[in-house]
């Protein structure tokens, strides 16, 4: 259960700050404006700050694409992974409660929550499989036996800046179902009925991204 725990935990301070930081201080905003690398830091540093603060306890998922990708490289139980998703999504759904009390009377110009959304589905399908492909290579790379683990959570947060600089315009950004599970819901509308594709593409990102990863590890399999 503390596994569990800490992966709800670090997956409500992934959408607070990251969809936060969208929110109150993105392009829109007519003041105090970070811009697009801004939230893409935002994203990024949440994740650094939870790998260096869950990592022990629960390896740092928060993301069901990445528990996906480590059932299929056979690094989690099935038990385990379908745990780990139910407390992502709850942890995104806190993170988008506290998000949605703090702007609903902030006078916002943006989304309440930052709800992810597209206006074209073929780049967006495209580009939230691809980048969490991408994702997810540097995750397995990063934590895998040999490689400078203690430097892991750097690479993968700062991935994930990477990925949202490119993507931000694209579709706001997912890689991550829980991350747009958590916001559609209070955002409602559109955003429900798109969330679908930052369900789909993400795990199949992630899938192929851990079928890729199993043909090129350079390990020597356990015996």
């Amino acid at each position: 259960m503390k596994k569990y725990i800490a992966e709800m935990i670090g997956t409500m301070v992934l959408v607070l700050i990251g969809c936060g930081s969208a929110v109150f201080a993105g392009a829109a905003q007519p003041f105090a404006s970070i811009g697009t690398l801004g939230v893409a830091f935002a994203f990024g540093l949440s994740v650094v700050a939870m790998v260096y603060t869950i990592g022990k306890i629960s390896g740092c998922h928060i993301n069901p694409a990445i528990t996906l990708g480590m059932l299929i490289a056979k690094k989690i139980s099935a038990k385990d992974a379908g745990m780990y998703m139910i407390f992502q999504v709850v942890g995104a759904i806190i993170g988008s409660a506290i998000l949605y009390v703090l702007a609903k009377d902030s006078g916002s110009t943006t989304t309440l929550t930052g709800a992810n959304g597209y206006t074209n589905l073929l780049p967006a399908f495209v580009a939230e499989t691809v980048f969490t492909f991408i994702f997810l290579l540097v995750v397995f790379g990063s934590t895998s036996k040999g490689a400078p683990n203690n430097f892991a959570g750097i690479a993968i947060g700062l991935t994930l800046v990477m990925i949202h600089i490119v993507c931000i315009p694209i579709t706001g950004t997912s890689v991550n179902p829980a991350r747009s599970i958590g916001p559609a819901i209070f955002q409602g509308g559109e955003a429900l009925s798109q969330l679908w594709l930052f369900i789909v593409a993400p795990f199949l990102g992630a899938a192929i991204a851990a079928l890729t990863w199993k043909s090129i590890d350079t390990a020597e399999p356990e015996a």
